[in-house]
């Protein structure tokens, strides 16, 4: 009697239960991506088959949903990718991003795999280490550079150098006047006015002052054209020494976009490049993967940059457990590259991949499954019919 079939058909079907019920048991774990169970008919060179068998339980790395948190070190790759980490010594690759920081700086999730990558000033080229946020404070940068567009009004009178001599603290000896804040190289900041005299027509003469010390060498000229815009400017470099310890301060200034009209003295735009020193109080990641850190003085900084990982054969893929896959022969080895680039999806701040189970077909499947296996049980039941059948003919 060919109870051999049924028995094997049990063996499938409690298989392929086994693979629903984790799929169902699994629809809301983050990252997590859907199996199916595959079967294939035995045959040993006879004419009615043996059974079936399962021939491979084949893993669904289709897209999950990305799911809004607010949480911005919930991160979820929107696309083709994998996050690359390191849990107990071993590389693993998963697609749950749900991070939070350690006290030491370093990207874990709740199994405790570290987010790898590349840190500020290490290559793309080289293999990914450990991401670790440096908690350390912003350096202080001095002031190299001023940008200021302004209007000098045409119908200014003219002071005539050659009678009226500069006096910072005499407005009659000047034409206009303006502050602006730079910083030393220690990040202490400094109070720098810049006076502007109509000393002819289409000439100007500008001088800069530091926190109230004027020195004869940083003055400087403009000269416009008949249309009222910027023909030339000379002496734009300037240089103050600001003490305290501090390395000279030497800036140059940019007049680009300067007119003269016969407006009001206006000053468009001004900016300088220079900051203090800050202390880190976040970090965001954006959709390249970089780790940019946010500080005290509203500056911000690259700290390192996420690297994801691609396989050309995905379900080749270990699944370890954890939400966690590893690389094996059948997957190939491990592609890496930056978020966005290539065939690397980008890195979404604030959501998570939920899982790609599909809940209502997957209750589905555990209904056909649940009938199979029910129906290869009446198999046997009637084959058991029919031998104790035989079995009563004496």
């Amino acid at each position: 009697m060919g109870f051999s079939q049924a028995l094997s058909g049990l063996n499938a079907a409690a298989t392929n239960l086994d693979v629903v019920g984790n799929n169902i048991a699994n629809s809301q774990t983050v990252g997590f991506k859907g199996s199916s169970a595959q079967f294939s008919d035995v045959y040993a060179g006879a004419k009615v088959g043996l059974g079936t068998r399962v021939s491979a339980v084949l893993q669904n790395f289709s897209d999950g949903t990305l799911e809004t948190t607010n949480r911005n070190l919930d991160l979820a790759v929107s696309g083709t990718g994998f996050f690359r980490m390191v849990q107990n010594d071993q590389v693993v690759y998963s697609r749950n991003g749900q991070l939070t920081m350690t006290s030491d700086g370093y990207l874990e999730n709740a199994q405790g795999a570290r987010l790898t990558g590349y840190p500020t000033g290490v290559g793309a080229g080289g293999q990914p280490q450990t991401l670790q946020v440096p908690s350390g404070a912003l350096m202080a940068t001095p002031t190299s550079e001023i940008d200021a567009s302004l209007n000098l009004d045409a119908s200014t009178d003219i002071v005539d150098r050659g009678t009226v001599a500069f006096d910072a603290t005499n407005p009659d000896t000047y034409s206009y006047a303006n502050s602006a804040t730079v910083y030393d190289s220690l990040g202490v900041s400094h109070n720098v006015t810049m006076y502007f005299t109509k000393t002819a027509d289409n000439q100007w003469e500008v001088k800069q002052s530091m926190d109230g010390t004027v020195d004869a060498v940083n003055t400087g000229t403009m000269s416009f054209n008949a249309n009222g815009t910027l023909a030339s400017t000379t002496g734009s470099a300037f240089s103050f020494t600001p003490g305290g310890g501090a390395a000279a301060l030497n800036y140059a200034v940019d007049f680009t976009g300067t007119t003269q009209f016969g407006n009001d003295f206006e000053l468009s735009s001004l900016n300088q490049n220079g900051y203090s020193s800050g202390s880190l109080v976040g970090i965001t990641i954006d959709d390249a993967g970089n780790i940019v850190g946010n500080y005290s003085n509203e500056q911000s900084q690259v700290l390192g940059t996420i690297t994801l990982a691609n396989f050309r054969n995905p379900e080749g893929l270990q699944p370890i457990g954890d939400n966690a896959w590893a690389e094996t022969s059948t997957s190939g080895q491990a592609l890496l590259g930056q978020a966005g680039g290539g065939v690397f999806g980008t890195i979404e701040s604030g959501v998570v991949e939920t899982s790609n189970v599909d809940l209502t077909a997957e209750l589905v499947d555990l209904i056909i499954a649940q009938r199979n296996y029910q129906a290869n049980s009446q198999t046997i039941k009637v084959q058991d019919e029919v031998l104790q059948s035989a079995v009563n003919l004496r």
